[in-house]
């Protein structure tokens, strides 16, 4: 299943964006943890780059990502040039106030205080853009919810004396190149659900989970996974869950599973997992150029 999804104020968004970032000092991106790179949209990099700004990138939700993987994501980001990574959690103070810091660092122009140092917040619908916002300045001043696309405007606030920061609403971006991305995005809730289908999403977590972490099903539903395929991961969760049709005589409802096993993952109830690292996504990217090459 391909998954697009690029509701129709975003075009609105996006050129709004366009036209602040000339404004600004520093681009904060707002990444989930547990899928960096699907989680960030080319067209962020593209128009920092035009305006050659320097990105902070915040690896968010890191309590629930694997914390190897997040260890390789901010190694293999701290080598590009322009950029600083960090893993966090929006939802802690602690994390959120070494922001303004760190954006500072990439922007020492603006150190004197002559001018005010201008950040501006950028990433997909719900990872965190307005949590963030409201964790800076200490109170709740931006909309924040467990669905995608909650903020629809940008709004900008002074952060102290010499500081401005201006939150945008989620952006993504019109084609999403690869399916396994709109899978990743789709599974830690991203995308709007009336774009996907939740059961071939959980199918394709559960795959996932049994390649990489099986003994989290096994205790989180006290199954045994071994000789089990990804549908049949779902429709165990069904058999352990009572997840039944009814009316049906006895049909596993695999769709109130596969919700199930959505909800266990995103509210990290299964434990800290994440879906991608540098490594599966170099494979997954050489096997997407190998399939362009066969294909010519």
């Amino acid at each position: 299943m391909a998954i697009q999804w690029f509701p129709g104020h975003m075009t609105t968004a996006r050129d709004k964006a366009a036209e602040t970032l000339e404004r600004m000092d520093v681009v904060i991106e707002v990444l989930d943890a547990r899928c960096p790179e699907a989680s960030s949209n080319p067209m962020i990099r593209e128009l920092r780059l035009q305006r050659q700004r320097p990105c902070l990138k915040l690896l968010n939700k890191a309590d629930l990502a694997d914390a190897e993987a997040t260890r390789a994501w901010l190694a293999f980001y701290n080598r590009q040039d322009g950029v600083k990574a960090v893993a966090i959690s929006c939802k802690k103070p602690g994390d959120a106030a070494r922001v303004p810091a760190l954006c500072q660092l990439l922007a020492p122009h603006r150190n004197e205080g002559t001018k005010p140092l201008r950040m501006l917040i950028m990433g997909i619908p719900n990872v965190g853009k307005s949590t963030l916002m409201n964790a800076l300045l200490k109170r709740r001043v931006a909309k924040v919810g467990d669905e995608p696309a909650v903020t629809k405007s940008q709004l900008s606030l002074d952060l102290g004396k010499h500081m401005t920061i201006t939150d945008t609403p989620g952006l993504m971006w019109p084609r999403i190149a690869h399916d396994s991305d709109g899978m990743m995005l789709a599974a830690s809730h991203a995308i709007g659900r009336n774009a996907v289908i939740d059961e071939e999403v959980a199918v394709f977590l559960a795959r996932i989970l049994l390649e990489r972490y099986p003994a989290r099903l096994a205790a989180r539903y006290g199954f045994e996974p071994r000789g089990l395929d990804a549908p049949g991961v779902v429709e165990a969760v069904a058999r352990r869950r009572g997840c039944i049709v009814k009316g049906r005589g006895g049909e596993l409802d695999r769709e109130r599973a596969a919700l199930i096993l959505l909800q266990d993952y995103r509210d990290g109830t299964l434990g800290r997992i994440s879906l991608e690292t540098p490594e599966t996504r170099r494979a997954m990217l050489g096997a997407a150029e190998d399939r362009v090459q066969a294909g010519k």
